[in-house]
């Protein structure tokens, strides 16, 4: 089964541009989405042979996350629940950050992780989300494997990011936001794409759009398939399609063997 991922940063351009076509060229069993920035209604997109799924945003015009299956699920759930924010407030996603499908063999996640914004003025409440959303998935791998890709706004090693000594310390590459991927990490999950290519470096998913950054090659790796461990055994590849253009990120692939 081939799964793709890609944050689209706002689906409605991206359907004016390519998205058909990509959709069409990549030809995925699972194709997920994040930053839709859509509510219900805006948008009128099928494909033949796909259900579709979406988790809006409260805010319009912001967040949001949707999955184009093939396969019918056995049950589908959005968000994670409520836990505590940075103030021991009581909260849950409103933001459209997760969908959750089920199968027989595994659980499908897609999230858009809350970035910690300029000034890190949202780092507090990005740390209680990664203990939320860990607490989320490990739930969820007690019942049975976890496939979870996307947006997880962290590029985890210095590998990951073109400049990470000039970049230290900013959203997206802070000490807390790295060490919260190394526990998802060793909370029983596999980054998919290091699995295979563990020491391949200007490998990115991201890339700003000021200063010709991607066509320099200065991005950041922060788009993710993570697996439970027991699947890496049925990993059959992981890539980084570089190649396709309409965001300021490209989809990543991972393929699984569920024969």
């Amino acid at each position: 089964m081939k799964f793709i991922s890609w944050n689209v940063n706002g689906l409605r351009a991206v359907v004016g541009k390519n998205f058909a076509d990509v959709f069409t060229s990549l030809d995925a069993d699972f194709f997920c989405i994040q930053e839709t920035k859509m509510q219900a209604g805006q948008l009128d997109i099928e494909f033949p042979g796909y259900r579709s799924y979406w988790n809006y945003a409260e805010k319009k015009g912001y967040s949001g996350t949707a999955i184009f299956a093939r396969h019918e699920p056995l049950s589908v759930s959005y968000g994670i629940g409520r836990w505590n924010d940075e103030n021991g407030v009581e909260v849950e996603d409103l933001e459209g950050r997760v969908i959750t499908l089920e199968y027989p063999e595994f659980f499908l996640v897609t999230v858009y992780t809350p970035n910690s914004q300029d000034g890190l003025k949202r780092l507090d409440y990005r740390m209680t989300w990664d203990d939320a959303f860990r607490r989320y998935l490990l739930q969820l791998d007690a019942r049975k494997p976890v496939i979870v890709c996307g947006d997880m706004n962290v590029a985890h090693e210095e590998i990951d990011i073109k400049n990470p000594k000039t970049n230290h310390m900013s959203a997206g590459f802070t000490d807390q936001e790295r060490a919260q991927m190394t526990r998802h990490l060793e909370s029983g999950f596999t980054d998919t794409f290091r699995f295979f290519y563990p020491t391949l470096a200007d490998a990115y998913s991201w890339w700003s759009y000021r200063f010709h950054a991607r066509e320099k090659n200065v991005g950041w790796r922060i788009d993710y398939f993570l697996v439970s461990n027991r699947l890496t055994e049925r990993l059959q590849g992981a890539s980084i399609h570089n190649e396709i253009m309409g965001s300021d990120h490209c989809p990543v692939e991972v393929v699984l063997d569920f024969a």
